[in-house]
């Protein structure tokens, strides 16, 4: 876990954040800091934001996120389960040949180096679920459609060991969409 070192928070605006719960995030801070949530897990400021101030299930997330990054308490990329980091790219071709590319084992060894994958799930043209060859990791591909001619590739990859994973993930992510990319043009 990240050291107590205060850190302004830059996910979202004061104004964005007021205009949808009432509060900026000094006001936020304020009111969790003298809750006590600083001594809280993650499950206990949900709760306290749900009972005691009545912030729908996304705003209690995003609350409760941005307060433990502020205060030291969860780095960057940090969830309950580990680190995880997340990657979109619009690219050329219909979300078919996209989803083909991805789904087909010969297309797929042409871009995507990884060999030691199992894909776990797939539902056809929107997404695939993959355990990732370390054992630990996981990746999920979403595919959305961007009109005829394009399409969205998205990657999470979650349950990585820390912040240096998540950048060497970012890093092995970037190359592989470029990878695909230039398959697809």
């Amino acid at each position: 876990m990240a050291t107590s070192t205060k850190k302004k928070s830059t996910r979202m605006s004061d104004e964005a954040v007021q205009a949808k719960t009432g509060k900026n995030w000094n006001e936020w801070f304020k009111i969790l800091d003298q809750a006590g949530a600083k001594k809280m897990n993650h499950k206990e400021i949900v709760a306290y934001l749900n009972q005691k101030h009545l912030v729908g299930p996304w705003w209690q997330q995003m609350v409760t996120v941005t307060y433990e990054q502020a205060r030291g308490l969860r780095e960057k990329h940090e969830t309950a389960t580990g680190y995880s980091m997340s990657v979109s790219k619009t690219l050329p071709g219909s979300l078919a040949i996209l989803y083909k590319t991805c789904s087909d084992a010969g297309m797929r060894a042409k871009w995507f180096t990884e060999k030691e994958i199992v894909i776990r799930k797939a539902t056809p043209e929107k997404s695939m679920r993959l355990a990732w060859s370390d054992g630990k990791s996981s990746v999920e591909w979403r595919f959305y459609a961007k009109g005829e001619a394009k399409s969205q590739f998205t990657v999470d990859h979650n349950k990585l060991p820390d912040a240096k994973a998540v950048a060497k993930m970012k890093a092995y992510w970037a190359e592989a969409i470029g990878r695909l990319q230039k398959m697809l043009d």
